[in-house]
């Protein structure tokens, strides 16, 4: 992925959709667990993602695409962002010093996605303090 310094990741137990992005342009990249196990568990079982067991070899991946991003903004339906906020903190903080925020959104489309995440940096950037 082209490095932009925005980006915004859209995660629960079955997929991560990153966009990298700034004020004119964007591309998207998408990661999915390796565990077949955990996958076919949440698709089949009809549990709730809330009650998956954190996969962390998946999270380790996402952040591994996130790497080298200016700020970052964590999205999701459910709990899965936050265990994988929790991972980053753990063991990847250096892209853990980059989040910005953590916000609960259900199914957007990209599309939805990357106007929800513009809008958020927009009035993020407006609160940070100005340098003369």
């Amino acid at each position: 992925m082209t490095q932009h310094y925005h980006a915004v990741v859209w995660i629960d137990h079955h997929e991560a959709r990153i966009l990298d992005f700034n004020a004119d342009e964007a591309e998207a990249g998408k990661v999915t667990p390796k565990n077949k196990a955990t996958r076919k568990h949440a698709q089949f079982t009809g549990r709730a993602s809330w009650r998956q067991s954190e996969d962390a070899d998946f999270f380790d991946e996402v952040a591994d695409k996130l790497a080298g991003a200016g700020e970052i903004l964590i999205v999701g339906p459910a709990n899965a962002k936050f265990g994988f906020l929790k991972r980053l903190q753990a063991k990847h903080g250096a892209v853990a010093g980059h989040v910005v925020g953590i916000e609960t959104v259900d199914h957007p489309s990209n599309t939805e996605l990357l106007d929800y995440a513009r809008a958020y940096f927009r009035k993020a950037d407006r609160m940070l303090p100005q340098v003369d």
